[in-house]
């Protein structure tokens, strides 16, 4: 890993304060790598060159005079192309916005760029960020920089591919059914979904610009190739809207633990309801296998008092819900049409998220108490152990299948064909109750495709996972560069 671009971003950052390399070389040699490499890849779609190397003079100018701008002085990076971004084109995918031009920064692009950091392009998606893999008729189609027949995952692909493949420092993304996890996983990267609330989702593409409302479920979180540059990353991200301030403060309790020898983890590592491939599971085992030969306490038979389908049916129909704001109003009124002609037997994944999209509110209260009675068992769970570690997808990267809705693909799981959606299944539970979860990188299947393990930890409580995920790199090592970047 000789090459600069691959260090993490706390490292560089550190080489940047440190004066060893300037911001204005940082980017050029990432401009370089994206000129280079990115054409296969299709993970960069917008640069922002003039103002970038402006930025990364002006930086350099500050340093000399010992007037560095925040933890983030000077760092190079692209940001998902959902996120508004002042006189920077952003699309969130979509042919209707292919001109648009906003005149803000989202809130986490904000606090990004009141750390220091330099945002110099955007990351493809799907439309509005709705798929599990990465494509849209604005920029086309994002390719896997293990395997470009595969996809990065969805909807932060352009994001995890980018930061795989050395073309930015880090990454922002955002996750309401896996979106920073899944391609994080797909990409072998690190990515951390926050507790729900702790980092605003304002200036995020759904809603729609400008809006001032967020949606459930739906987070902001960061993509890299360290826990450290995640950690660093929510430091900078988290805390109330500029309103809140007025009152609130953020105060997170420290990791549970200092050693790994201390952690109480339990390992979730395959339920009947959503099988998980051979070659995810051995890498997942592997991981628990190196944690228990550290001192890590691992418990293979502990599960919360609710099952994996039972959370996601409440998952579905909270996502619908979550959704319908953002909805086309045609769209809208075609679900709207469509619910009652449902059969009252019909549980089905289309039909619980049909029946979210346009439940009524005294609908939505029933299903939200059905959601905080799995946080109360996620509770009592995280009050016998420290965090869970588990799949965040079955199966590891997959070949490009663009074919209809998402809901109607398929996808093969141990010489089985299984709904694609399942995709989405173990980051929707996690996601509908709060919680905060890391994706880290645990190993590579036989086929060379990496694998991310998901550490889950009790809610409020980000600092957990990061600091397992952080400890973990060193028994069963993190990031590796993708071969040929």
């Amino acid at each position: 890993m000789s090459d600069l671009a691959f260090l993490p971003a706390v490292e560089l950052a550190a080489k940047i304060r440190r004066k060893e390399i300037g911001c204005r070389e940082l980017l050029d040699h990432y401009l370089a790598r994206v000129e280079r490499l990115n054409a296969p890849l299709n993970a960069v779609v917008t640069l922002d060159l003039e103002r970038a190397r402006a930025r990364a003079d002006a930086a350099d100018r500050a340093l000399a005079r010992g007037a560095a701008t925040g933890p983030l002085h000077g760092l190079p990076m692209t940001i998902k192309d959902c996120f508004e971004t002042a006189g920077l084109r952003t699309t969130s995918g979509s042919p209707e916005l292919k001109d648009h031009v906003p005149a803000a920064d989202a809130v986490s692009v904000a606090r990004l760029a009141a750390a220091g950091a330099n945002v110099f392009g955007k990351t493809n998606l799907p439309v509005y960020a709705g798929d599990v893999q990465t494509f849209n008729p604005v920029f086309g189609t994002t390719n896997n920089p293990w395997d470009r027949t595969r996809s990065p995952g969805g909807s932060s692909g352009g994001a995890a591919a980018a930061v795989a493949a050395g073309l930015t420092s880090f990454e922002l993304g955002s996750d309401i059914g896996g979106s920073i996890r899944n391609p994080s996983h797909y990409c072998g990267v690190y990515g951390l979904k926050p507790t729900y609330g702790l980092v605003p989702a304002l200036g995020h593409i759904p809603y729609a610009p400008g809006s001032r409302i967020e949606a459930d479920v739906n987070v902001v979180g960061p993509i890299g190739r360290s826990a450290d540059d995640l950690a660093a990353a929510f430091d900078v991200l988290a805390g109330p809207t500029a309103e809140r301030a007025t009152a609130w403060r953020l105060t997170l309790p420290p990791a549970r633990r200092d050693a790994l020898r201390g952690y109480r983890i339990a390992a979730w590592l395959d339920d009947p309801a959503c099988e998980t491939d051979a070659g995810v599971r051995a890498c997942l085992q592997g991981a628990v296998d190196a944690l228990r030969r550290a001192g890590a306490a691992v418990d293979e038979s502990a599960r919360p008092a609710f099952g994996l389908d039972e959370a996601f049916r409440v998952y579905t129909g909270l996502l619908g819900a979550a959704m319908s704001p953002g909805m086309a109003p045609e769209l809208f009124e075609a679900q709207a049409a469509f619910a009652p002609q449902l059969p009252a037997e019909d549980d089905s994944i289309v039909a619980r998220f049909v029946r979210g999209s346009v439940m009524r509110h005294r609908e939505w209260l029933a299903a939200n108490e059905q959601r905080e009675r799995l946080r109360a068992a996620w509770a009592e769970f995280f009050g016998r152990f420290d965090a869970l570690l588990c799949p965040i997808s079955p199966v590891a990267a997959q070949p490009h299948n663009q074919d209809g809705e998402v809901v109607a693909r398929q996808m093969v799981v141990n010489g089985k064909t299984r709904n694609y959606i399942d995709q989405i299944m173990w980051a929707g539970v996690i996601g509908v109750a709060y919680l905060p979860a890391v994706v880290a990188p645990v190993g590579r299947t036989r086929d060379g495709l990496p694998v991310g393990a998901q550490l889950v930890g009790p809610y409020l409580e980000d600092r957990t996972p990061l600091d397992l995920a952080r400890r973990m790199a060193d028994v069963v090592g993190g990031f590796t560069p993708p071969p040929g970047y």
